[in-house]
């Protein structure tokens, strides 16, 4: 099966406004030109595809009832424009926090590939036309273990994400202050871009 060009993308700073353990579908609110930048890239040809680390589920905050929620809330918003989610990961663990089997060490928090691993299996990628895009370390270390090339979006943690990188003398491969303005490097990386 021939592989897809697919974009994977944090949730909570990303492309949803930053709410600590969001469980309220209700307060999930998409980031200002978000549904557009998805909409543009679903039109490419791209898969979109979100992991995100929800230690929440672990700690009690949330349950999976919740989290669907989220997505439907989520695929509601984008909708109209046009945008669709193929798949959502989660890693609902934490190593030190709740209870089993929650509470574990595992290969799916990131900055672990274990959600990239899992979509690798569900979904034919073209991972040579791939990239990731989060607002956190944790997020790029993920793709970095992939080989994917990323975007730190200055959304939610990104500014200070974008601080540690610097202290450390290190770089994203491209830093924008949100989603909407890494569209054309995104499709250029993933050979969509319509000149």
């Amino acid at each position: 099966m021939v592989g897809r060009p697919t974009i994977f993308l944090d949730r909570d700073g990303t492309i949803l406004r930053e709410v600590p353990y969001l469980a309220d579908a209700r307060k999930a609110e998409l980031l200002p030109g978000v549904a557009e930048a998805l909409a543009a890239l679903h039109r490419g040809g791209c898969q979109l595809i979100v992991i995100s680390n929800q230690s929440g589920v672990a700690r009690g905050l949330l349950d999976e009832g919740d989290l669907a929620a989220i997505q439907a809330s989520l695929d509601q918003q984008l909708a109209p424009y046009g945008a669709r989610i193929d798949a959502y990961y989660h890693c609902p663990h934490h190593k030190a926090v709740g209870v089993p089997p929650q509470r574990r060490r595992c290969r799916c928090r990131k900055p672990l590939p274990g959600l990239l691993e899992k979509a690798a299996q569900d979904f034919a990628i073209d991972w040579q036309h791939s990239a990731g895009v989060g607002d956190d370390v944790r997020d790029l270390q993920a793709f970095a273990a992939m080989d994917l090339p990323s975007v730190l979006v200055g959304t939610g943690k990104g500014r200070s994400a974008r601080q540690k990188l610097a202290e450390a003398g290190k770089d994203p491969d491209l830093y924008v202050g949100h989603l909407a303005e890494a569209v054309p490097w995104l499709m250029r990386r993933t050979g969509t871009w319509k000149a």
